[in-house]
């Protein structure tokens, strides 16, 4: 039985013929924290947008093997790829205020997140998504459901990006820069969570960051980036 629950085999990222990402290799086990780290530019970032699936045209991904859970992510389909991305796999953008939709409340979002991957309706999805809220931290949750993003700081946004990736209760979270737009005291509040929360739900964590010194706190291990390449 592998006991990898991620795995990544030369995996390579271009953009019309320049290279992003440059046979990367990465594995990750259940429940472990992995941190990777690098400058801005250093395909941190990409190597997991690959991963998710989100590379758009004129990007081409390739690699020898994406295996996720004993599942051929590589290869997958669509449809196949929609069942584990979000669910199985969810992942925190730095900006939660460019990730979250302005036109829609907080707890819309999070219960749309909940209909589509968990099926809940009604007032269980009400009530589900009042206890994420209050999972990730939000004071006065029945009030703040109802509020727009904007009516929100930029520490009360990144959790709630964050209740939205946990709705599912993932086996991997990507958290990619998390705290980049806080301010210090902030930064620490959100690192706080997102540990506990790997702790609580015994979930994998990759923690992408550009800071060595916030990812060695928590992390098991630590891959280093450097020009689309791992060089540690």
């Amino acid at each position: 039985m592998n006991k990898e629950l991620l795995t990544i085999r030369n995996l390579a990222v271009d953009f019309n013929g320049l290279p992003a990402v440059d046979r990367v290799n990465l594995s990750v086990a259940p429940g472990e924290v992995l941190g990777i780290v690098g400058e801005s530019g250093s395909g941190k970032s990409v190597t997991m947008m690959a991963l998710m699936g989100l590379i758009d045209a004129p990007g081409k991904v390739t690699a020898d093997s994406i295996t996720f859970d004993g599942r051929d992510l590589l290869n997958a389909t669509g449809k196949e790829r929609r069942r584990i991305v979000g669910k199985d796999i969810a992942m925190v953008f730095q900006d939660a205020l460019t990730s979250l939709n302005p036109s829609y409340t907080v707890g819309y979002q999070i219960k749309e997140v909940l209909k589509l991957h968990e099926g809940l309706r009604g007032s269980a999805l009400r009530a589900r998504a009042l206890e994420l809220l209050d999972q990730v931290g939000i004071p006065d949750a029945k009030n703040r459901i109802d509020n727009f993003p904007h009516q929100m700081s930029g520490g009360m946004n990144q959790r709630v990006m964050i209740a939205m990736a946990v709705a599912c209760n993932p086996k991997l979270l990507i958290a990619d820069e998390p705290t980049t737009a806080l301010d210090v005291t902030i930064q620490a509040q959100i690192m706080e969570l997102l540990v506990k929360l790997q702790k609580e739900r015994g979930m994998a964590l990759v923690l992408i960051s550009h800071d060595l010194a916030v990812v060695s706190e928590v992390a098991q291990r630590v891959a280093v980036m450097y020009a689309g390449e791992i060089i540690e």
